[in-house]
């Protein structure tokens, strides 16, 4: 298995610190709003990564971290009139519900940063003893950067280029410029914790530096996040772990590529900013998944209504094949098993994994009209191979029926129409059934008449017309 580390800025064969084991971490949400659809693109990437590796065998310990203290979390809460512990629930328990809606896995754990105040502490007391932080007279405890021989390898960047290239707030308690807060002092009225500094709250970065050791231990596998993390934050947790303990800090770092609407950054300036739930709104969960998962977890993703009615139609000729088959467990051809492997092995790459599920596809529609009898093991195969990227546990006719949350008219009532139809025809009333055929379609509802009487799907198509 070969992925791509972006300390490195290659693809490496991946051999985990303890043969048969995967520890991996993810930095999380900060939960003081909606989750929106750069999460989803995390979720989704390393949900796919995790159901991979324990595919392939592995016993993965999957943590993905929740930052429940924080500058906007304050912010939010005042503004809202809610306590922190409140606004921070509230936002926890909406994105389990989006995570769920998106058959995305809950992770092994999930470390809440004031749950590790402890280990933050202890953390920060180690790189003032080993002389890489300081005590401001502020209250504030800060990280010195140039004291980290090593600062700058994740993003291949040197001190000097930071320095002039970056927004350095100026603030006359740092030593340098470049140093970043470890603790910070609490204002009247903050949520705060006591320290030998004073009462205070932690830092971002060191968060994820105590909640990823303590989890994981001091050296763990796979690091992942999305694509605005790499710098400064986890340039800062290589430069915090690896000082605090003296040994590597991970081995292999992932991460997931942006989202874009329209070809346009994603930005609430630009009023082009969705979170999930608003998306889901309107569209099928497994179509946007679809959407994330059909490209390369490292690739830029562009979401638009016409990539959106493609999913949608991907989906339906996986569905289209299922439906009517009993899948059944049973001998299929090995290469598409093999190739599906290969794809996944090749660092994730799960486009060319999708396309072999379309040529599983495609057998499974021959074999129905052809071969019977060997239709319900491709169908088992492609729902097997299907289910390692989260997609296709649905049943066919509730997916290309559109689910009744969707329907123009409640199912009972489509199915009244559809007797009545039946009905008409049986009395040689032909001009009714038309008419009612009609009238059905006028509102996305297609019949479909076959040996075994008439089912329906919803065309999507028609329902989003209007994008």
């Amino acid at each position: 298995m070969q992925i791509y580390n972006t300390l490195t800025r290659r693809k490496e064969a991946f051999t985990p610190i303890e043969p048969g084991r995967v520890r991996m971490y993810v930095c999380g949400m900060t939960v003081y709003d909606y989750c929106h659809l750069g999460h989803a693109r995390v979720m989704v990437a390393f949900d796919v990564i995790t159901r991979y590796l324990r595919h392939r065998g592995y016993d993965v310990t999957y943590v993905r971290n929740i930052t429940d203290i924080d500058d906007k979390i304050l912010r939010r809460a005042e503004e809202n009139g809610e306590s922190i512990g409140a606004l921070t629930e509230r936002m926890i328990a909406a994105m389990h519900e989006d995570e769920a809606r998106l058959f995305v896995l809950r992770p092994d754990a999930e470390p809440r940063a004031t749950g590790h105040v402890g280990e933050i502490l202890a953390m920060i007391e180690t790189l003032i003893d080993k002389g890489y932080a300081y005590a401001a007279n502020n209250g504030d405890v800060y990280y010195r950067v140039r004291q980290f021989a090593g600062y700058g390898k994740l993003n291949n960047r040197d001190l000097d280029e930071m320095r002039s290239g970056a927004r350095i707030e100026v603030d006359e308690h740092k030593e340098d410029p470049l140093d970043f807060v470890l603790w910070k002092a609490a204002k009247p009225g903050e949520a705060s914790w006591p320290s030998p500094w004073g009462e205070g709250r932690p830092g971002w970065h060191i968060e994820c530096s105590a909640m990823s050791t303590c989890c994981l231990g001091e050296t763990f596998d796979i690091h992942g996040g999305g694509p605005d993390l790499t710098f400064p934050h986890h340039e800062n947790e290589i430069a915090q772990s690896e000082a605090a303990t003296g040994k590597p800090y991970v081995n292999t770092w992932m991460h997931a590529g942006a989202v874009r609407v329209n070809q346009e950054k994603m930005s609430k300036s630009l009023g082009n900013f969705f979170t999930i739930r608003e998306v889901l709104a309107h569209h099928d969960p497994e179509v946007v998944r679809y959407l994330l998962v059909a490209s390369h977890y490292r690739s830029p993703i562009n979401y638009a209504p016409e990539s959106l009615s493609e999913a949608r139609k991907s989906l339906e000729r996986f569905y289209n094949a299922l439906d009517g088959v009993e899948a059944r467990e049973g001998e299929v051809d090995g290469r598409f098993r093999a190739r599906f492997t290969a794809a996944m092995d090749d660092d994730f790459n799960s486009p060319e994994a999708v396309s072999v599920l379309f040529e599983l596809a495609r057998e499974l529609n021959r074999a129905k009209k052809e071969a019977p009898a060997e239709a319900p093991a491709l169908a088992f195969e492609l729902k097997r191979l299907g289910g390692v990227l989260g997609l296709l546990s649905q049943a066919p006719a509730a997916f290309l029926k559109g689910g009744a949350g969707a329907l123009p008219l409640p199912e009972a009532e489509i199915e009244a129409r559809i007797t009545e139809r039946a009905e008409a025809k049986k009395a040689r009333e032909f001009a009714r059934a038309d008419a009612i055929r009609d009238e059905l379609a006028a509102l996305g509802i297609v019949l479909k008449d076959s040996r075994e009487g008439t089912s329906w799907v919803l065309d999507k198509g028609a329902e989003n017309a209007d994008g």
